[in-house]
């Protein structure tokens, strides 16, 4: 329930909507402590979804909190990475809660990275209509994007998270231990959703975070505490004034069209999703310059902070323009046929708009590797 004490997080991020409302816990060590799971609905079971990895790096942890409260603590293992988002996953879990008979009080709790969250609160969202589960993201791009608002959803080989749905998860555990046994690259990757609240929503969050990169990508527990405390503060104001993305909640996805774009062009799991977006944030720096709203500077700001990230600033090629374009079609922006991108209308201010075509065909071909 929102609004508990909760001693066992350092700090608590509220999200507003209604009676969907909910807590965000960040802290260190929050898997294994009972009181991290008080004030959860009761129920004879909960499911706990992961993937093969992380289960043996912090399944020990998780477990034996949960069965001090739960009567009986099921396992799902999906396979790992985005390749996998897809049905024949999400039916592993579904054939898991029919054959356990698993009723409509049955909790799930996420834990793993965005594909898991997704794909778990996906499965929430349609078991028996709905049934209540938690987030556990045990990476940094989940813990600060992906676990927070709700949005649920698996791919397509057509188009990245076009099935899905909105579904509000109950709680959000952000444990920041975890982050101690993320590979170098995911962290990077993580770093890119960071960086966007940045430009989109915050200045003095953007200058911090050039001042504190190193100290991120080292892994200093005080700077990601900070990180990740404030990418959800910005969010979650973001996801309480528009839940289901009718307006202001699509600044959220700055950089996003090109990055699933290249996500698709190139076959899901060739670049991580934070990798894609990363780039993505410079080529929309760029359109949004090519538009007249932010000066040359800033594009080169975002690219070397980008590129200290460990993030890639060089878009592939991708078979053209016209291949870049027809990817980008397939974009929940998208209205009527035409492309809409969210741009920077000035440095801490974003908004979605269409954009001439020969525009971003220019950012495509300043931005690009050249074709073979």
């Amino acid at each position: 329930m929102p609004g508990l004490d909760h001693p066992s997080a350092a700090a608590v991020v509220p999200i507003s909507l209604g009676e969907r409302s909910y807590d965000i816990l960040i802290g260190e060590g929050l898997l294994g402590q009972r009181g991290t799971w008080q004030g959860l609905p009761a129920a004879s079971a909960v499911v706990i979804v992961s993937n093969p990895t992380v289960l043996a790096l912090h399944g020990a942890s998780l477990q034996p909190a949960l069965s001090a409260t739960y009567p009986r603590v099921l396992v799902v293992e999906l396979p790992d990475g985005e390749v996998h988002k897809q049905w024949s996953s999400l039916d592993l879990i579904f054939d898991r809660l029919l054959a356990e008979a698993c009723d409509r009080r049955t909790l799930i709790v996420a834990l793993g990275g965005g594909v898991v969250g997704d794909m778990a609160g996906f499965a929430a969202a349609c078991y028996m209509r709905g049934v209540p589960f938690v987030q556990v993201p045990t990476t940094l791009l989940a813990q600060v994007d992906s676990s927070v608002g709700g949005k649920t959803a698996i791919n397509h080989p057509r188009g990245k998270n076009m099935i899905g749905a909105f579904y509000q998860p109950l709680r959000v555990v952000c444990d920041l231990a975890v982050l101690d046994t993320l590979p170098a690259r995911e962290l990077s990757a993580g770093l890119a959703e960071v960086i966007k609240y940045g430009p989109i929503a915050d200045t003095a969050f953007l200058d911090w975070i050039e001042s504190h990169i190193d100290a991120l990508r080292a892994r200093d527990r005080a700077a990601l505490a900070h990180a990740v405390r404030r990418s959800c503060e910005i969010k979650a104001a973001v996801v309480g004034a528009d839940e289901r993305e009718a307006g202001l909640r699509a600044i959220l996805n700055f950089g996003h069209t090109f990055g699933h774009a290249i996500e698709a062009g190139l076959g899901y799991g060739q670049w991580l999703h934070g990798e894609a977006v990363g780039c993505g944030m410079v080529m929309a720096s760029d359109l949004s310059m090519r538009l007249g709203l932010v000066p040359a500077a800033f594009v080169e700001r975002m690219r070397a902070l980008c590129a200290r990230a460990g993030l890639p600033v060089r878009a592939p090629h991708l078979g053209g323009p016209d291949r870049w374009i027809e990817l980008m079609r397939v974009d929940k922006k998208a209205e009527g046929g035409e492309l809409r991108f969210v741009v920077i209308e000035s440095l801490g201010h974003a908004g979605v708009r269409t954009v001439p075509d020969a525009l971003l065909r220019e950012t495509l071909a300043a931005c690009c590797e050249p074709g073979p």
